[in-house]
């Protein structure tokens, strides 16, 4: 039987934190040898997840569980200054990231490959780890190719502090890559002619703008995460939607990453590429 892969994971204490780590708890490939988090500080990470005590309390010094537990693989889901900064410890130290937080920039993204490459170790930075969000995506980068007038809706709970969604601007990216190819389209132009001719109401009203589409952000209670993308052609819509029921979707997505990064050098960012999609 192969030895578990030896995991810390950082805002353990939080929604997403506690949820992963219930599930990490639960496999038989994982083991959590560390937890951290600025609340619940010496919390029985089992007692906080309803099971029996497993011996691993949470602690808010990084630093101090790295090199006492000494782990294989990193795991955060905090915000994303926080998580720069804990994957930077950790690459230092040999240990593989595993990032789940969204809000990173592509300047940060560039110096942790830049640490990686240097200690010849990789690292794994998804906006999403559902993998039926992964194929959204996927769906929606092919239709691009036919429907390049598109706009995003994403909704998620009132507590999530970065609009949009990782998940909204990967999907802009991807559909962006793919209408590249074929050289500039009309949704450009139309939409420049829409506000030129067209009169805004209301400021914002048609949501922001990036890599050329609409992306609408909703923030409510009793929403986890979801996302349609809406194309639009002569005489048709078509719509491309995923609904994250609860937080359990993410658990696969991120045992995937966490067995992958083992063998990566440098940032792999997106669950996407750890797929054969």
């Amino acid at each position: 039987m192969a030895e578990k892969i030896k995991v810390v994971i950082t805002g353990a204490a939080g929604k997403m934190g506690r949820e992963m780590t219930k599930g990490l708890l639960n496999s038989s490939k994982v083991e959590v040898v560390g937890a951290v988090d600025l609340v619940q500080v010496g919390t029985d990470i089992g007692i906080l997840n309803g099971f029996p005590p497993v011996g691993v309390v949470i602690d808010n010094d990084l630093q101090g569980v790295l090199e006492q537990s000494r782990p294989q693989v990193l795991v955060d889901f905090t915000v994303a200054r926080a998580a720069l900064e804990n994957a930077k410890q950790a690459i230092l130290r040999g240990v593989r990231p595993v990032i789940g937080t969204t809000g990173l920039t592509g300047e940060d993204l560039e110096e942790l490959h830049i640490l990686c490459e240097e200690r010849g170790i990789g690292a794994v930075v998804a906006p999403n780890f559902s993998l039926g969000a992964v194929l959204m995506m996927h769906f929606a980068r092919q239709a691009a190719r036919y429907f390049p007038h598109v706009e995003i809706i994403e909704i998620h709970h009132e507590q999530k502090l970065d609009a949009p969604s990782g998940t909204a601007l990967k999907t802009a990216e991807l559909m962006a890559e793919v209408i590249a190819e074929g050289g500039v389209t009309l949704q450009d132009k139309e939409a420049g002619r829409w506000c030129r001719e067209k009169e805004e109401k209301v400021e914002g009203v048609r949501g922001g703008k990036y890599r050329g589409f609409h992306i609408h952000s909703v923030r409510l209670p009793g929403a986890v995460a979801h996302q349609e993308v809406i194309f639009g052609g002569q005489g048709q819509l078509l719509t491309i939607r995923h609904d994250t029921i609860s937080r359990e979707a993410f658990l696969p997505g991120l045992l995937l990453a966490i067995e992958k990064v083992l063998n990566l050098r440098g940032v792999v960012y997106g669950l996407d590429r750890l797929l054969d999609l």
